[in-house]
Formats: structure tokens, sequence, C-alpha cells
């Protein structure tokens, strides 16, 4: 991902007011006796948005459209701010260090890849995330907090390093709090804008689609 994606964050005032969320991909098999046959052919979800709804004023549309060009429509990936969904917990309640578990020590493993757990159960579902926010990401051994120089967070790919003495011992619960950014890209290479259906009130569809790592 790393050439053809630009470590920027799609504008935030026009992201915040956007609409989207994760899709799925069933395949539905209805037999002659009515009875269904379920089968997911996607192993994870792919959020996709749609940030033309954040547009409200001319100097939004201006902002996105010079933001279009400089990746150049479907080619370079950038960051986007899910509102609903870019925390380790609830939108509402503060970033603590035991919010996901990422891992368990086994006295030699260093390196811990960010994810976020939904649901419980057998049935959960994990997620790896691979844009935290800088600054934010807050990690625990067993509950303890650990902190620089004992770890280091890369912000471009999700993963927490440990220093060489400072492995998580075996069966050491390893978890983390965080911020993150969906890593996504813009899903056409054309936008039109109508500027007189603008200023009646009508939005533009800037379609958005979720890089899965």
């Amino acid at each position: 991902m790393a050439s053809d994606f630009h470590e920027v964050r799609f504008p935030l005032d026009v992201a915040l007011r956007g609409s989207g969320g994760p899709v799925r991909r069933t395949e539905i098999v209805t037999l002659a006796s009515g009875r269904e046959h379920r089968n997911s052919r996607w192993a994870n979800s792919r959020r996709r948005y749609d940030a033309g709804l954040g547009i409200r004023t001319l100097d939004a549309l201006h902002a996105v459209l010079g933001f279009f060009e400089e990746r150049r429509g479907r080619l370079y990936g950038f960051r986007y701010r899910d509102r609903i969904d870019h925390r380790s917990g609830p939108p509402s309640r503060p970033i603590a260090p035991t919010d996901q578990r990422i891992g368990t020590g086994d006295g030699a493993t260093r390196i811990f890849a960010l994810a976020k757990t939904y649901g419980s159960g057998p049935e959960a579902y994990r997620r790896a995330i691979a844009k935290p926010v800088a600054g934010t990401v807050r990690v625990a051994v067993n509950g303890a907090e650990v902190a620089a120089p004992k770890l280091s967070v890369d912000p471009v790919t999700g993963r927490v390093t440990f220093a060489a003495d400072a492995a998580p011992p075996p069966g050491a619960a390893v978890t983390a709090g965080f911020e993150f950014d969906v890593p996504v890209r813009f899903d056409t290479d054309e936008l039109t804008v109508d500027l007189a259906a603008f200023t009646a009130g009508e939005v533009p569809r800037i379609p958005l689609i979720e890089i899965l790592p």
C-alpha cells in the first residue's frame, strides 16, 4: 500500500458529515423447499462512504475537488475519518490501554498488530487496524500500561513493537486503545458537479471505498 497511498486525511469537516459504513457480500441460494443456503463470499467487511453529504459550501467543494485532483482520482489511497467508528471503544468513552486485546505474550514475540474486535464469543469479528492516529495509541501488558522507550508504534502500519528487553512474558495479555482512520480511495475517476443544482441544495455524489490491508 505504501507506494500508492498518501498519508493524508480527507478534509475532516466534510468527512464528519458524510454517510456510509460496512458492506458484506453474502450469496443466498433458495432451494425448492423454500429453505436457504447462505455463504459469505468475503472474509472481511469493506467500508463504503459517500462524502458528498458533507459538502455544504463552495469552499468545501473547492477543497474536495483539489483533494481529488491531488489523489489523481482512484490512483492514490488516503485516510478517512469514520465519525461513528474511529476509536477502540465507544465514541463517547475515553481511550483506555485495555480497550482491545491484540495478542498474548510468549516471552519472545515483540511485534503485535493493532486490531478491533466486534461482538463477543465464537462469532466475533476481528478487524485489522492499519492506520492508527499518531499519538493516540496506548498499550498495556496484563493491564499495566507500557510507554516509550519500552515500545514504539508505527502509524503507517499499525504495528506495535516492544523493546528487546520488554517482550511480553508468556501468557500475558497484550491490549491497546487507539483512534484510527480508514484507508480508502475514491471509487470514481470522475467528479461531476452541477453548480446550479448545488446552490439549490443538491449535493454531489463522492463515493469512497475502503482499501483492505
